[in-house]
């Protein structure tokens, strides 16, 4: 189980061994499921963009397809982390730490949804952990579905075509580029975290 959680942190062996279908379940769980804050989305998307532009075997479809069905994804995982987070409401806010829930990824989801309001939903899409919470706290509040759909769409859609259609660019213009994609993971995760470290470091100073 350790070794296959640990293999779900690697974009490169996500795509390798799961394929195009375990690819769509992992963008979903990380946009819908409280368990999925762990995982790779945005190197993934980047990752498997760039695959498909250098060696398009491994995913077996075209670029188009594959955005639609990644923005799908990202849909439908919000939309299961809206439904739980009104099903389970505020007793979220109750509930102990655990291995694979922490309370204080929430609370600064919270933080940053006070600050940005419904665009969090869009702004967090870009953010780890943030785009995990997000929807789950939108439904513990109860924003209005379709408010909540609207900002779903655009937030989805601007995720995955910023990331996974750049990268297939990059990718059909600069083949090489397909050797560093090591070092481009790294690059996102230390953009992507700052933000977020920010915000916690902020809520815990209050």
């Amino acid at each position: 189980m350790f070794d296959f959680l640990k293999e779900l942190t690697n974009p490169e062996s996500i795509i390798h061994y799961g394929g195009l279908w375990l690819l769509l379940f992992v963008v979903f769980a990380e946009t819908g499921l409280f368990i999925g804050f762990f995982l790779p989305g945005d190197s993934l998307i980047v990752v498997s963009g760039l695959l498909c532009a250098t060696k398009p075997h491994l995913l077996n479809t075209s670029i188009y397809t594959l955005l639609l069905l990644l923005i799908l994804s990202a849909v439908l995982g919000n939309v299961f982390g809206y439904w739980f987070g009104k099903k389970t409401g505020e007793g979220l806010y109750k509930k102990e730490d655990s291995l694979l829930f922490k309370k204080k990824h929430l609370v600064t989801t919270q933080l940053f949804y006070e600050k940005h309001g419904g665009k969090a939903l869009i702004l967090g899409r870009f953010l780890p952990i943030i785009r995990t919470f997000a929807p789950i706290l939108a439904g513990v509040i109860k924003i209005d579905f379709k408010t909540f759909m609207l900002y779903n769409l655009i937030g989805a859609t601007l995720w995955i075509i910023s990331l996974g259609a750049t990268s297939y660019f990059l990718g059909t213009k600069f083949p090489q580029i397909a050797h560093y994609i090591g070092y481009i993971v790294i690059g996102l995760i230390i953009i992507t975290t700052i933000p977020v470290l920010i915000t916690y470091l902020k809520s815990k100073k209050k």
